[in-house]
């Protein structure tokens, strides 16, 4: 087993102020590689570590949410999975995956090496697809036992579909056990991507060739598997650390041109499915919505994020008692 220590840290070319290491695994009989990040001004001892993993067509740039998490006393890292931001690979399928549970691996060695710089606790803070992925983690993953708590913001527990397009959803399940590499071009609505992109009419920088506005392609193998596990998730789960699900105050079906609107609601995703399956993740559940929130609620405008800020140490404080977090 590797750690922390065992292999060095190298600057981040994508964020200044970061720095990376290699995280490379073997699942399901194949090899992959993915990137593990860390704030240079981390703690040298910290109570709470926390790990933040990315959703789709996404990899991890929220700066402010790192920095807000050194200032609360907490170390902080992310994991760019195999196939996403700084672990993409020439030839490899962007954002793909053939189950979710090929990720297990990478979390495994994430959570070994973060719990072997001497942080006491550890919570992982996971948006949209990256909940789902934390979720069946933190129920089955090999070092769950490793996990103090799991913050959700805009967990993907279900598409955004109904009548005639939930029948062709399955369709495409069915399709995809035997096309899994069939594909079709966007993969995010290029509206949200519009909403959250300094280019456009949003206020964050990033890197579009990791995080392309209009999105990678998606496999119908992609879609089967995010499927299965959320027929999974909505059955029930048993995760035995502290959950808190974040979510905005309300959905918007996504609209041909653009409207305010797209600023302060979620457009990806149904905040129903948030609030009907969030409850059965475990035994000590929470949550909390926020007025105004976007689909990633640490890029919503003010005072959206600061909301979700305040909401997640506000709950930290109450299962982890470090000091120096929010009372």
């Amino acid at each position: 087993m590797s750690t922390d220590k065992d292999i060095s840290w190298t600057p981040d070319a994508e964020l200044e102020g970061f720095e990376v290491q290699p995280v490379e695994v073997q699942s399901h009989g194949r090899q992959y590689r993915a990137t593990l990040v860390r704030a240079c001004n981390n703690p040298r001892v910290a109570h709470t570590a926390i790990l933040y993993l990315h959703g789709f067509t996404d990899y991890f740039f929220q700066t402010h949410l790192a920095r807000a998490c050194v200032d609360e006393g907490c170390a902080f890292y992310a994991l760019d999975l195999h196939g996403y931001g700084r672990s993409m690979r020439t030839g490899e399928r962007a954002n793909y995956c053939h189950s979710i549970e090929e990720y297990f691996a990478e979390l495994d060695e994430a959570v070994r090496r973060i719990k072997a710089t001497g942080a006491e606790r550890l919570v992982i803070n996971a948006h949209s697809t990256g909940g789902l992925v934390s979720s069946l983690y933190a129920d089955r993953g090999s070092e769950r036992a490793q996990l103090d708590g799991l913050i959700l913001n805009s967990p993907f527990f279900d598409f955004a579909l109904s009548g005639v397009q939930r029948v062709l959803l399955n369709g495409l399940v069915w399709l995809g056990r035997f096309f899994p590499t069939w594909s079709y071009h966007h993969g995010m609505p290029s509206l949200y991507g519009q909403s959250i992109y300094c280019g456009y009419r949003g206020e964050w920088d990033y890197n579009l060739t990791l995080k392309p506005v209009v999105g990678f392609p998606i496999f119908l193998g992609w879609i089967r598997a995010v499927v299965l596990a959320q027929r999974q998730l909505q059955a029930g789960l048993h995760i035995e650390c502290p959950v808190l699900v974040l979510h905005s105050a309300r959905s918007l079906k996504l609209p041909s041109a653009w409207t305010d609107e797209l600023m302060g609601t979620d457009v990806v995703l149904d905040v129903d499915h948030m609030r009907r399956y969030g409850p059965g993740l475990g035994q000590n559940v929470s949550l909390v919505e926020i007025e105004g929130g976007m689909h990633d609620l640490i890029l919503s405008p003010q005072p959206a994020r600061e909301q979700v800020i305040h909401a997640m140490f506000r709950w930290l404080g109450q299962v982890s008692r470090p000091e120096k977090l929010m009372p």
